[in-house]
């Protein structure tokens, strides 16, 4: 459904992504995980339409999404990574006013805003201020309107950012019945145990170019490591990070001179 070619892109003569390819299939969840500064928003923002590559492209159901930019951004749903909402609204305002957007018909886009709110336990909430609104809560705002359209194709930035235990347990099990239904699913994360868990198969970027791919299984399994954590630690970390935590606590401790 979605497939980027050797996406590259530099900042000034620095290079933030260097020939980047990828897939993501009908009922697929891939990972997309890196450190900080591998490129990952980069990419983020050229698969939503709202960055140009210098060399490269993106494709959704076999067409270059520049050609068909208003259409491609009806058919995906995208939680970023900051919660950016206009908060003077109301979280029922707030989905209404992305549903109109959308293009969604009034009596359809009330029954699902309502149903929507009250599944993320927010139906108490629904006529409050957004500015009222927990870090968490808002994060669950951002999923309803990110499904309220029900998309083909849902980019997921750091979805679990706030979320308490019960939301990130609905979230996950959320993300296979998404799969399930025919979505194909492109989620970035740093929190490995759960890409571990939710991902079909993982790409690991690091100073903007891919490193390994493949299911958390088979990466683990050819790096002989029981974890994805290592894995990824393995792949992109060039330091003994016990060493270097060690000396932080001895530079902790030092008296003054």
């Amino acid at each position: 459904m979605l497939e980027v070619r050797n996406l590259t892109k530099s900042y000034r003569g620095i290079s933030a992504l260097r020939g980047v390819s990828f897939t993501v299939g009908e009922g697929e969840v891939l990972g997309y995980v890196g450190p900080n500064g591998s490129g990952k928003s980069t990419t983020v923002k050229m698969v939503t339409g709202l960055l140009q590559p210098d060399a490269g492209q993106v494709l959704f159901r076999g067409e270059n999404i520049r050609h068909c930019l208003q259409r491609y951004r009806a058919a995906f749903g995208y939680v970023p990574e900051e919660a950016h909402v206009y908060t003077h609204l109301s979280g029922l305002e707030y989905l209404q006013l992305v549903g109109r957007l959308r293009g969604l018909p009034e009596p359809l886009l009330g029954r699902r805003a309502n149903s929507m709110l009250a599944l993320f336990g927010l139906a108490s909430s629904r006529h409050s201020p957004i500015a009222l609104y927990s870090k968490g809560m808002k994060q669950r705002v951002l999923l309803s309107a990110a499904l309220l359209h029900n998309p083909n194709l849902l980019i997921f930035d750091e979805p679990l950012s706030g979320l308490d235990v019960v939301s990130a347990r609905l979230f996950k099990d959320l993300l296979r019945s998404l799969a399930e239904a025919g979505k194909a699913i492109l989620y970035i994360s740093h929190v490995l145990e759960v890409v571990e868990q939710v991902c079909d198969r993982v790409i690991i970027l690091q100073d903007g170019a891919v490193r390994a791919e493949g299911t958390p299984a088979a990466l683990k399994a050819s790096a002989n490591m029981e974890s994805f954590e290592a894995v990824f630690s393995a792949v992109v970390v060039h330091e003994n990070t016990r060493e270097v935590a060690n000396s932080l606590v001895r530079v902790m401790g030092q008296e003054h001179a």
